[in-house]
């Protein structure tokens, strides 16, 4: 069997795993394992081949997950749900941090102003990341 169909072979597992899985990452290594086997059909060496698999494979997962970093920084705050709630904060940490239960889950959060944070009741003004950005009520 010549390394172009074993290249064809793994490009198509490659496939069949991300439709079962819902990932982009692995049809980004399966762009990879593409260009390995076109560089396998212009007869370059093994060695040669596995590079390329790995250069453009690993750039294609580079490039995915900037593009994704980036749509993530662009959601706008109005879709954010939870923005407005109240919550009740028990207790702040020497950190400025609190932990707080959040509809069944417990969320880090921070005070929004410079001032001293107290217990209470807060609203949620902002989300950042996985932590809740409060102002006293």
């Amino acid at each position: 069997m010549s390394d172009s169909t074993l290249w064809w072979l793994v490009t198509g597992g490659l496939v069949t795993a991300e439709l079962m899985s819902g990932t982009f990452y692995l049809l980004m290594l399966a762009i990879g394992s593409t260009a390995a086997a076109l560089a396998a059909h212009l007869g370059l060496s093994l060695p040669l081949q596995l590079v390329t698999a790995a250069l453009m494979g690993g750039l294609a997962v580079v490039l995915w997950r900037q593009k994704s970093l980036r749509r993530e920084s662009q959601v706008p705050t109005e879709l954010h749900l939870d923005i407005g709630e109240t919550v009740e904060v028990s207790a702040w940490d020497g950190h400025g941090t609190a932990q707080v239960k959040h509809r069944g889950a417990n969320w880090a959060a921070v005070c929004a102003s410079a001032q001293t944070p107290s217990p209470g009741t807060h609203r949620i003004q902002a989300i950042q990341g996985s932590r809740l950005v409060l102002e006293k009520i």
